[in-house]
């Protein structure tokens, strides 16, 4: 029988997911090598012994390959990109580094906005030397007002023959309209310095806006020569050893494409490890009939939140990173510095934790390789919620002691508390700050979230669901039985998906009806993308086509746009002007929705900028069935739920994958060979047919949505 695989690369730990078709599931886990491909190959191979076959037969079998890593996120952020150069018209030389707005504090925290220190700290992904200005020009119709002079662009890219130069990015302005003199540059480009990597603007970004296709295309071209080659080796090692089906890569908008899709767009899939993660929820929600879901990871340094609405991932048009922000559709995954390794001091009288972390190296106190600061893995520790004999199912001994000192040294003694209170302190202001979060990515965007069901991912999420829960007044959570790789999850379980965007820059006046050169242009661009996407999906021997459209609108006269969903348009081989009008009453309602009643101004009319589809086509999954056992007691434990003067006594259980329809009253926690599920008093856990754990909540103890004054306080001084 065949084996569905999914990966996942994170900054400590490769996650592996095998399910053999109608069989169980199981999650393997490998140190991340500096390669990369080192800890994914040693990962499987981990599972090729579990299951009895050898590296080589167990590619043979292999059904599906998905794929997610961190190594272009990462490489952005340490600036370790290939070498690129970067040409554009003659007078926009300075682009990235003037920017657009927040070029100086894009991607920071609403607090650390307000440290002028953290301002600015990202340099331009392309630094000013190289970058190359060519006398040409092109008017927003796409007329040539310029022509290109092509014997300076020759001579200024033979300067760099002989430099080192891995990467050339091309980004001309309103080529997006007429990119003849892109096309001619790439030609010059190849022609003078050989087999670089070269990203067109009008190609991977083909929207309205300078700055933003400029640092959309720097970074492609940066990725170009690392993501290339690393998944190139990957496919190939795979391959050789008796792989017969493609590593399908996820993408930032939560689909998957074989790498061969994604060898001249790498930047796509910047964000493949967050977005895999709601993608696994997502597909956890089908299996248990829900489709409004709250999907956390709290892992070691971060607290990341996928809200997903009627089965759809919110997205967002584009992502903040290393200073720059990048036209790149991406599941919109809001993340804060709350993790196991935040690190927990007292500043001025006030304790804060995070979003500073101890890393993996020295890790936190009770990990025993150096650390002297307190992390919220300590405070669990001495609160109850960690064994410290079965921490990753028992492969690592924790230092309760280690704990209890650097608590005491660092948080206990400032404070004048007991040892106790303050670990309870430390987890109270972690909890705080991770439903504040979920509160602005929820109630601050319209969203009940009690219309919502909280799903619990990551090797901490299990443990602090029980608190997110009750902070958002919900009676329920969910912990998927892949929790600790549920990245690896998503990507062996998520649908083929491609987008395609193209530019359309309408003004529409306010109370006039939409010209027929304005419809035919919508008509053309949206026959465009819609086939641009089916061919590449047919390539991918996707069934099941579908597709979903968007429009990206904005009042006259805005810097950012929404993108609002287009229902009703296929059908029609025209698009109509009614069409349209209901793209503008959902975008007014949309806005309202988000900025308040009456916030809107139509009177001053609308801009469209472009049109986007993401076209999805479904993939075989492999029947589950949740085989499970049955949770074995090992004993009980003092643990600490809402007061450290009165820790509870709590039932400890023990299992791999909770057998179907078993039950457990709390308070006590189930510990996996990853995860601690927390069940409070009061509450009970059921496991369904696939082997997730409904945890059900005491309805008295259940807290408002809204933040409450103790929450307002914290959340100050987090």
């Amino acid at each position: 029988m065949g084996f569905f695989l999914g990966t996942d690369v994170g900054g400590t730990f490769t996650d592996v997911w095998v399910a053999q078709e109608g069989g169980r599931a199981r999650v393997f886990k490998s140190p991340t090598t500096a390669d990369v491909m080192g800890g994914v190959i040693n990962a499987v191979t981990l599972a090729a012994d579990h299951f009895g076959h050898s590296f080589e037969d167990f590619c043979a079998r292999i059904e599906r390959f998905g794929h997610g890593t961190t190594v272009g996120l990462n490489a952005l952020l340490t600036g370790s990109g290939g070498a690129t150069v970067v040409v554009t018209t003659a007078g926009f030389g300075d682009t990235l580094e003037i920017g657009r707005m927040r070029r100086q504090t894009a991607g920071l925290s609403e607090m650390d906005v307000c440290d002028w220190l953290k301002h600015n700290q990202y340099p331009p992904l392309v630094p000013r030397h190289r970058v190359i200005e060519v006398q040409e020009r092109i008017d927003a119709n796409g007329r040539v007002l310029v022509p290109l002079n092509e014997q300076q662009a020759r001579q200024a890219l033979v300067a760099w023959q002989g430099q080192g130069v891995e990467a050339v990015a091309i980004c001309t302005l309103w080529s997006t309209a007429n990119p003849v003199h892109e096309l001619l540059i790439e030609k010059i480009a190849r022609e003078e310095l050989g087999e670089v990597f070269i990203t067109l603007s009008h190609q991977i970004s083909p929207v309205v806006g300078e700055y933003a296709r400029m640092g959309t295309t720097a970074a492609n071209a940066m990725l170009g020569p690392i993501a290339g080659r690393y998944l190139s080796a990957l496919e190939n090692k795979l391959k050789q050893a008796g792989m017969r089906v493609p590593v399908l890569m996820m993408t930032s908008a939560g689909g998957v494409l074989p790498t061969s899709a994604l060898n001249d767009r790498p930047a796509v899939a910047i964000f493949s490890g967050p977005a895999a993660g709601v993608m696994g929820s997502i597909a956890v929600g089908q299996q248990r009939a829900e489709r409004n879901i709250l999907s956390v990871d709290i892992g070691g340094t971060s607290f990341d939140v996928g809200v997903v609405v009627d089965g759809q991932p919110v997205m967002s048009p584009s992502i903040a990173l290393a200073g720059a922000e990048l036209s790149v559709p991406s599941v919109d995954v809001a993340s804060i510095g709350a993790g196991g390794g935040s690190l927990a001091s007292v500043k001025f009288g006030d304790l804060t934790v995070g979003p500073q972390s101890a890393g993996a190296q020295p890790g936190p106190a009770c990990y025993g390789r150096g650390g002297t600061q307190p992390t919220a893995t300590d405070a669990d520790l001495v609160l109850g919620v960690l064994d410290a004999d079965y921490f990753i199912g028992g492969r690592m001994k924790l230092d309760l002691a280690a704990a209890q000192q650097a608590i005491q040294t660092h948080v206990a003694q400032p404070l004048s508390l007991t040892v106790r209170a303050a670990a309870w302190g430390i987890r109270e202001v972690l909890d705080n700050k991770m439903a504040d979060l979920l509160r602005r990515v929820t109630i601050e965007r319209g969203h009940d979230p009690r219309d919502f069901v909280l799903y619990a991912n990551g090797g901490a999420g299990p443990s602090h669901a029980w608190v997110l829960a009750r902070e958002l007044g919900l009676s329920r959570f969910v912990v998927p039985a892949a929790a600790t790789a549920q990245s690896a999850f998503g990507t062996a379980n998520s649908d083929l998906g491609f987008t395609v965007t193209r530019p359309v820059y309408l003004r529409l006046s306010a109370g006039k009806a939409p010209s027929d050169s304005d419809l035919k242009a919508l008509s053309q661009a949206r026959a465009d993308v819609i086939s641009q996407a089916h061919q590449a999906l047919q390539k991918a021997e996707a069934s099941d086509v579908r597709f979903d459209l968007s429009l990206a609108l904005r009042f006259r006269g805005q810097s950012h746009h929404l993108d609002v969903p287009l229902t009703g348009t296929l059908a029609n081989a025209e698009f109509s002007g009614e069409q349209l009008q209901a793209a503008l009453r959902r975008f007014e309602a949309m806005y309202e929705t988000l900025f308040g009643r009456g916030a809107g101004s139509t009177q001053v009319g609308h801009e469209i900028l472009s049109m986007r589809v993401i076209g999805r086509g479904s993939l075989p999954v492999p029947v589950q069935v949740g085989e499970g056992e049955a949770m074995q007691r090992v004993g009980e434990r003092l643990v600490v739920f809402d007061d450290p003067a009165l820790p509870v006594s709590t039932a400890i259980y023990r299992t791999t994958l909770a057998r179907p329809g078993e039950r457990v009253q709390g308070p006590c926690i189930i510990e996996y060979p990853g995860q601690s599920v927390v069940v409070p008093p009061g509450a009970s856990a059921c496991a369904d047919a696939q082997g997730h754990l409904e945890v059900t909540l005491p309805t008295h103890v259940a807290a408002p949505a809204q933040a409450n004054a103790v929450s307002q306080h914290t959340a100050l001084v987090v």
